[in-house]
């Protein structure tokens, strides 16, 4: 098999990026992100060819990189403005974290797997984001001495919203998760507004399961 060429890389990125404005993702500074980061870097070697189809890659040790229509549509639906503090669940590869690092002011992610977070960090340092803060451990508890956060986006499916990330949401802040069984979900835009919180159904998903003490076990 023939591996593409940078310049071939940079097109397929473009032409990924009009597919997803004809998929109806409309936030320009999203597009701008996702044309950007360089998605290829975040996945494994062997799926190089296929690195700007739109449909999610295994990354190794069971997770995924999620389809970036799914990543364009839940950064979009965060409504990120380049001020906020963003709470992350589920690191992976960093591929998510990168473009959420590009949008927003201050990162913070939790990844269960540590193998997983040291290969992010590595990657994102490379690529010279500065602005990530990086933990290993249960997802599911969020990271509640940096809380509150403007918003929080969880990259696994959790069979109902953890507690401890609506607590650690903000007045006005957005989550975003996906919530079901195992192998499929709903993924949910969680408002919280007046003290009260907001559903918004968004579009069905299948996430890897999100572990942990307020998740899977």
């Amino acid at each position: 098999m023939r591996w593409p060429t940078e310049e071939e890389l940079a097109r397929a990125r473009r032409e990924l990026v009009a597919e997803l404005r004809e998929k109806g993702i409309r936030d320009p500074r999203v597009l701008s992100a996702m044309e950007k980061v360089p998605r290829h870097l975040f996945v494994l070697p062997e799926y190089l060819p296929w690195a700007y189809d739109d449909r999610p890659l295994p990354i190794g040790l069971g997770q995924t990189i999620s389809q970036p229509y799914i990543v364009a549509l839940s950064t979009e639906a965060l409504e990120l403005s380049g001020e906020e503090k963003v709470l992350e669940i589920g690191t992976g590869s960093g591929y998510q974290t990168a473009i959420l690092a590009e949008l927003a002011k201050e990162v913070f992610t939790v990844e269960r797997l540590p193998e997983l977070s040291w290969e992010a960090r590595e990657r994102l340092r490379k690529l010279g984001y500065r602005n990530v803060h990086f933990r290993i451990g249960d997802g599911t508890r969020g990271w509640p001495e940096e809380a509150p956060f403007c918003a929080i986006l969880v990259t696994a499916a959790a069979p109902k919203v953890p507690q401890s990330l609506l607590a650690q949401l903000s007045e006005g802040g957005r989550l975003v998760i996906p919530v079901g069984g195992r192998f499929h979900q709903d993924l949910w835009l969680v408002r919280k507004e007046g003290g009260r919180l907001v559903y918004e159904h968004l579009c069905p998903v299948s996430f890897v399961p999100l572990i942990g003490e307020e998740g899977w076990r």
